[in-house]
């Protein structure tokens, strides 16, 4: 079992690579030689990363019975699709990593090379096979919150279909859980237009409306406490003092104007 663990976290990271490609793979412990560690050959402590050199030369296709370059097209596409299955089997189980894994070994039997050559039914076979496999990934990227991974996979879809719906959904998601509200608003009214009646993509701009709504409440609450509540206009008070002197002045103008008519 511990053996099995171990290849499994290297398997994850050559199925990454390409032909001819040299690497520094660095896998957990968890997928490794786990708490109890190995203490035969290798001698491994317990839960210590494993940091592999790997140059891949090839991949062993024994499995699928013949070589990829000696596969017609429609045995590629098929091989895919089985690929395709077991990841779908795989991410039920919640295998996410090991899920992604067959996605990726299905897409690499349509690689650039080979699309390149393909027009009509066969093309389209082989994306009802591909695009499946990069929504797939996606999905499993989301839940292992792998938000950039996630937005590059739907990318690819949308490059050959930009209006399909998963994609711009599963775009939509990832990029509002990196906070990138505006950008996924743009890709749910997007996937909108073409599912109007889709309730998962009703509430992710329900959400987006609420998470703006209480960003607009926190900043007005911030530049409340900032600059502090608006002061309440003053009514103004009557100086007694000036007018009692005004009206002493106004006394004092009256005996003086009656004291010279007296004197005229």
């Amino acid at each position: 079992m511990i053996e099995k663990k171990e290849m499994e976290g290297l398997a994850i990271g050559v199925c990454r690579m390409k032909s001819g490609e040299r690497a520094l793979l660095h896998v957990g412990w968890e997928l490794g030689y786990g708490k109890e560690g190995n203490f035969s050959f290798p001698n491994v402590p317990p839960m210590a990363d494993i940091l592999y050199e790997v140059e891949l030369i090839g991949f062993d296709e024994i499995k699928e019975g013949k070589a990829r370059s000696d596969m017609t097209v429609e045995e590629r596409i098929g091989t895919a699709d089985k690929r395709k299955m077991d990841g779908n089997a795989l991410f039920k189980e919640e295998k996410l990593e090991e899920a992604m894994q067959q996605y990726e070994m299905a897409i690499a039997y349509m690689g650039d090379d080979f699309m390149f050559q393909l027009f009509g039914k066969y093309r389209d076979m082989a994306l009802a096979v591909k695009n499946p496999c990069h929504l797939n990934m996606a999905a499993c990227m989301i839940k292992l919150k792998r938000y950039d991974e996630a937005i590059g996979q739907c990318s690819m879809v949308l490059a050959e279909d930009e209006n399909n719906v998963k994609a711009l959904f599963r775009r939509g998601k990832a990029k509002a859980e990196l906070g990138q509200t505006d950008a996924a608003r743009e890709d749910f009214l997007k996937a909108r237009k073409f599912a109007p009646e889709d309730k998962a993509i009703s509430k992710e701009l329900r959400l987006l409306a609420e998470h703006d709504k209480a960003v607009y409440q926190k900043q007005k609450e911030l530049y409340k406490g900032l600059f502090g509540p608006r002061p309440e206009p003053k009514p103004k008070q009557t100086n007694w003092l000036i007018l009692i002197w005004q009206w002493l002045l106004s006394l004092f103008y009256r005996l003086f104007k009656l004291e010279r008519h007296k004197a005229d």
